[in-house]
C-alpha cells in the first residue's frame, strides 16, 4: 500500500507550523504589551528564526522516515516523535538561556537554568501544537507500515486475495477510531487550557482600568488639597544667632542655632471629609499647643562678646503656608512676638523628606520620598548676654490645616508629643513609632518621647549637618476603604477565577458526556472578566465588601443559569452555583487577609486540588 503523505511533506509542515506558531505568539505579545518598534523587531526575529531552525528541518527529514520504519504502534511512533522534538529544542533552550541570562538584569530571567527551561518548554510547546494540528496526516503516514506488518503476520498461503484488503480496511477503521477517541479528550483539554490563557488577556485591560480610575482619584485629591493644604511637616521653634570670627585682620560672620532644652507639643486633629464628584477626600484641622524652654551654654571657643544678639531671631518651620488658619505669634521670655514669613538662612529652606512608613508592629518598612518646601517663619527677639545665663521659656499656639499626614521633626534635646483625634483609622509612620497609643472606635491617642540619648545633637548647633528627615515621625489619616487596591488584588486572582471555573465545566462535561463548544467557554470567561468591572464600578459608590457581594451574586447566578440551560439539569446548576459561591468566598478571604494570605491560599488550593482529583477519578479519559 502506498503512503498518501511523504516524509518530506510531514517534516516540512512540522517545521513550518512550529516556526509560525512561535512567531505568531511573539507578534501577539508585541501587539498587546509592546510598541510598533518592538513589533518590527519581533517580525525580524521570526524571519531570522526560520534560518536558525534550518538544522531541525534537516534532522526531521532524516528522523521521520526512520521512525516510520520501526515495528511499533502508531501511538508509540508519536511518542518517539515527541521525544525527538523535545531533544531538538534543548540546544536552542540552552543557547537562549545563555543569551537571556547575560542580557537582562530582571531577577526573573537572570538565572540561566530557569531561562533555559522556559525557552525549551516554549519551543517544545509550539512543536507539540504543530503535531496536534497535523495529527491526521502524521497518523496516516505512520499507520501505513503498521498495516503492512499486520498483513504479513496474518497472511495464509491459500487465503483468498480479498482477505488482505479486508484486513487492511478493518485495521484502518479500528486505528482511526482508537486514535480519535484517545486524542479527543487530550485535544479538548489543551483547547480549554489555551482558552484559560486567552481569557487572561482581558484582565490586563481591567488592571489598566483600575490604575486609570485610581489615578483619576489621586488627581481629584491633589486638586482639592492644593486649594486646601497639603501634607504638613512641622519643626521648631529654635533660635538663630549670628556671631563674628576674627582671623587676623579678616572678620567672618557665622551663625549658631540654639535648640530648646525641653519641648512639649499637645495637639488635637479634627478630620473633615469633603465630597468631590464620586470621591471623598479626607482633610483635617489641628490645634497644637507648643511650649518649653531654652537653656543656652555657649561653646568654649565662642566669646559672648562675638555674638550679634541684636540680629537674633526665633524661627519655626512649616511645609505649607496655606495651612495656617490664624496669625502666628509666640511668647518668648515673657514677650509676645508675631511670626512673619522668611528664614534668616537658606539652610533649612528646602527639605527632602524621606519617611519610612512603619507598621505599628514594626514588622514591615516602606520608604516613600517626597520633596517638600520647608517654609519658615521668624521674628526678631530681644536677647541680651544676661539672658544667656537663665532659662528662656516660650509658648506658641498653632491652628493649622492639612491633608492626609501630619509630621514633626523633634528639634529639641528633650521633647514630648501627644496627639489625639476622633479618627479611628490612623497610621503611625516615620522612623519613630509612638511609645504609647490607644486606638478605639471613638478615635486615637498617641505619645512620642525623645531625649539627648537618642538624638544626634545638643542644644547648640553650628549647622544642620545631620539628616533631619531621619527624625521625622507622625500620623497619617488613612481612608479605611481603599477600593482600588482591593480590586487590583482581586484581578491578580483572575487565574483562579477563570482556571477553576473552566476546570469545573470541563470535568462536568466529561462526566455527563455533554460537550461544550469553545465559544461557550469564551462566553463564560467574559462573564468572569465582567465581574471585575462590576466590582470596580460598584465599589466607587458603596463599601468594597458590599460591592464584592453584589458582583459575585450576579456572576454566580448568570453562570449557574447558563449551566442549567446547557446540561438541562437543575441539580448540575445548583452544584455549579455552590462551588462558584465557595470559590468567590475563598478569594474574598484572601483579599481581606494580608500576612496570612499565602498560608490560607496554599491550604485552600491544596483542598481544591484534592476535590478535583476526587471528582475526576471515575472519568474515562481514554474513552475505552
Amino acid at each position: 500500500m502506498k503512503n498518501k503523505v511523504s516524509s518530506t511533506t510531514i517534516a516540512g509542515l512540522i517545521w513550518l507550523f512550529t516556526s509560525s506558531i512561535l512567531g505568531g505568539l511573539w507578534i501577539l505579545y508585541s501587539l498587546l504589551f509592546g510598541s510598533l518598534l518592538e513589533l518590527f523587531g519581533f517580525v525580524i526575529l521570526t524571519i531570522g528564526g526560520l534560518g536558525c531552525s534550518f538544522p531541525v528541518l534537516v534532522a526531521l527529514f532524516i528522523v521521520i522516515p526512520r521512525i516510520e520504519k520501526l515495528q511499533l504502534t502508531t501511538k508509540q511512533k508519536f511518542h518517539k516523535l515527541y521525544i525527538f522534538c523535545l531533544t531538538s529544542t534543548l540546544p536552542y533552550g540552552i543557547i537562549g538561556g545563555l543569551i537571556v541570562s547575560t542580557s537582562f538584569n530582571n531577577s526573573y530571567v537572570n538565572n540561566f537554568i530557569v531561562a533555559a527551561i522556559l525557552i525549551t518548554l516554549a519551543l517544545f510547546t509550539c512543536s507539540f501544537l504543530s503535531i496536534l494540528i497535523l495529527n491526521k496526516k502524521i497518523n496516516t503516514y505512520f499507520s501505513s507500515s503498521q498495516i503492512n506488518h499486520f498483513m504479513e503476520q496474518n497472511q495464509f498461503q491459500n487465503a483468498d486475495a480479498n482477505f488482505s484488503n479486508t484486513v487492511t480496511n478493518q485495521f484502518e477503521t479500528s486505528n482511526k477510531q482508537t486514535q480519535s477517541t484517545s486524542n479527543k479528550t487530550l485535544i479538548k483539554g489543551l483547547v480549554t487550557g489555551a482558552l484559560i490563557l486567552l481569557m487572561l488577556v482581558p484582565t490586563v485591560f481591567v488592571s489598566n482600568i483600575v490604575s486609570e480610575r485610581e489615578k483619576r482619584q489621586q488627581d481629584v485629591v491633589k486638586d482639592v488639597t492644593s486649594g486646601w493644604s497639603t501634607q504638613q511637616t512641622l519643626s521648631g521653634p529654635y533660635l538663630y544667632v549670628p556671631y563674628q570670627v576674627k582671623d587676623g585682620e579678616n572678620t567672618t560672620t557665622k551663625h549658631l542655632y540654639f535648640l530648646p532644652e525641653n519641648l512639649n507639643v499637645n495637639g488635637t486633629i479634627n478630620p473633615e471629609i469633603r465630597p468631590r464628584s464620586i470621591y471623598k477626600i479626607l482633610l483635617y484641622r489641628s490645634e497644637l499647643k507648643t511650649n518649653g524652654n531654652f537653656k543656652i551654654q555657649l561653646p568654649k571657643d565662642i566669646e559672648p562678646s562675638s555674638l550679634q544678639l541684636n540680629e537674633a531671631k526665633i524661627c519655626y518651620n512649616i511645609s505649607d503656608f496655606k495651612g495656617i488658619e490664624e496669625k502666628l505669634n509666640i511668647t518668648f521670655n515673657g514677650v509676645k512676638y508675631d511670626l512673619a514669613p522668611g528664614l534668616p538662612t537658606k539652610q533649612f529652606e528646602t527639605v527632602t523628606t524621606q519617611i519610612n512608613s512603619n507598621t505599628e508592629d514594626a514588622s514591615r518598612t516602606e520608604a516613600s520620598t517626597k520633596d517638600v518646601e520647608a517654609i519658615g517663619l521668624s521674628a526678631n527677639v530681644n536677647l541680651t548676654i544676661e539672658d544667656l545665663q537663665k532659662s528662656l521659656s516660650f509658648d506658641m499656639p498653632l491652628k493649622i490645616k492639612g491633608s492626609e499626614k501630619l509630621h514633626f521633626i523633634p528639634l529639641s534635646v528633650n521633647s514630648n508629643f501627644a496627639i489625639n483625634s476622633s479618627w479611628k483609622d490612623p497610621k503611625f509612620d516615620g522612623n519613630n513609632l509612638p511609645g504609647t497609643r490607644d486606638v478605639t472606635e471613638q478615635g486615637f491617642q498617641a505619645k512620642w518621647s525623645f531625649n539627648n540619648a537618642n538624638l544626634p545633637f545638643g542644644t547648640i548647633i553650628k549647622d544642620f549637618s545631620f539628616n533631619k528627615e531621619n527624625l521625622a515621625f507622625g500620623v497619617s489619616m488613612v481612608q479605611p476603604a481603599d477600593q482600588y487596591a482591593k480590586t487590583m488584588r482581586s484581578v491578580k486572582y483572575a487565574i483562579l477565577f477563570i482556571g477553576l471555573t473552566f476546570a469545573l465545566f470541563f470535568i462536568i462535561e466529561l462526566m455527563q458526556k455533554k460537550p461544550m463548544h469553545p465559544v461557550q467557554y469564551v462566553l463564560i470567561g467574559i462573564a468572569l472578566v465582567i465581574f471585575f468591572t462590576l466590582l470596580l464600578s460598584i465599589s466607587e459608590f458603596i463599601l468594597f465588601d458590599y460591592a464584592y457581594l453584589i458582583a459575585a451574586i450576579a456572576t454566580v447566578l448568570l453562570i449557574s443559569l447558563y449551566a442549567k440551560s446547557h446540561f438541562k439539569s437543575a441539580k448540575t446548576a445548583s452544584v455549579f452555583g455552590s462551588l462558584l459561591t465557595c470559590l468567590y468566598a475563598f478569594i474574598f478571604v484572601l483579599i481581606r487577609l494580608e500576612d496570612a494570605a499565602l498560608l490560607v491560599g496554599s491550604i485552600g488550593l491544596f483542598i481544591i486540588l484534592a476535590l478535583v482529583m476526587f471528582g475526576s477519578r471515575k472519568i474515562n479519559w481514554y474513552n475505552n
